[in-house]
């Protein structure tokens, strides 16, 4: 089993502020150091890790730097994660053009998994037909992400159109893409991530832990998750991809990611 780790946990969950105003500049992104962040990561033991679309678009002109610190410190980029309204006609091909722009630079550094997130919500409410936009829209994101060597993935998540397992089951009438599970996230959202595993054995590609507890994301081992039993669930599918820990923000990031390898390491060394 391959273990790695978000970058994200080093500065939290932001957005590019350009993004507010210009579809195209909607990245993901982080407010702490990459540099430090994989400093961290590599310091700690894990051998891999993912990053947000907009901190990767940073090394866009520096591409020699970026490879040259993960080379130093022996990390592989994982994955990029990205994201979109994906329901909203007019502006879908500005969405899908920042994708690709990430993809095609994750490609470049050796990058396995593109991952998404998202399906608006409406201010007036979900539309049915929304389920199918967000369909057909993850179906261009997997041509995307297969024009450039990668492996699509739908990440399930809080506050889209693909937060109950019952949303889910719809986007996955109308689309082929495969799914990234995000253990808390299912739970949060009122699933069960050992019965998601089972269900959606045969489209899961990657993984992203972390735990959860009162509604709090926590490193491995420290919220109230079956965790030991989704490993079991992923071992009895004879996984053996990535595992990702993704966990949004914690006030030691160092500290929480030698959490969660010392829990994982009990399973995988």
């Amino acid at each position: 089993m391959k273990l790695g780790y978000q970058t994200n946990t080093w500065g939290g969950v932001v957005g590019h502020p350009a993004g507010v105003t210009s579809i195209k500049d909607g990245y993901y992104l982080t407010n702490g150091s990459t540099e430090k962040a994989l400093e961290d990561i590599s310091s700690v033991g894990y051998q891999g890790f993912e990053i947000f679309d907009g901190n990767l678009m940073q090394y866009e002109n520096k591409k020699e730097e970026f490879q040259t610190l993960m080379d130093s410190l022996k990390l592989k980029l994982i994955g990029v994660y990205s994201g979109g309204n994906f329901i909203f006609d007019e502006i879908l091909e500005e969405e899908l053009a920042k994708i690709e722009k990430a993809a095609s630079l994750a490609a470049e550094f050796g990058a396995e998994h593109l991952v998404v997130g998202g399906g608006a919500l409406r201010s007036t409410g979900i539309l049915e037909s929304d389920y199918e936009k967000l369909g057909q829209a993850l179906e261009r994101v997997s041509e995307i992400a297969k024009a450039n060597g990668l492996v699509a993935s739908y990440h399930p998540h809080l506050g889209s159109l693909g937060e109950s397992p019952e949303q889910v089951e719809k986007i996955a009438q109308f689309t082929s893409i495969d799914f990234c599970p995000d253990t808390a996230h299912i739970e949060a959202g009122g699933g069960d991530p050992i019965e998601f595993i089972e269900k959606y054995k045969d489209r899961i590609p990657y993984v992203h832990l972390k735990d959860l507890k009162g509604g709090d994301f926590l490193p491995l081992g420290e919220g109230e998750q079956n965790l030991q039993g989704v490993i079991e669930a992923l071992q009895a599918m004879n996984y053996d991809g990535w595992v990702t820990v993704e966990l949004d923000s914690y006030n030691n990031p160092k500290q929480g990611a030698e959490i969660s390898l010392d829990f994982l390491n009990k399973f995988y060394k």
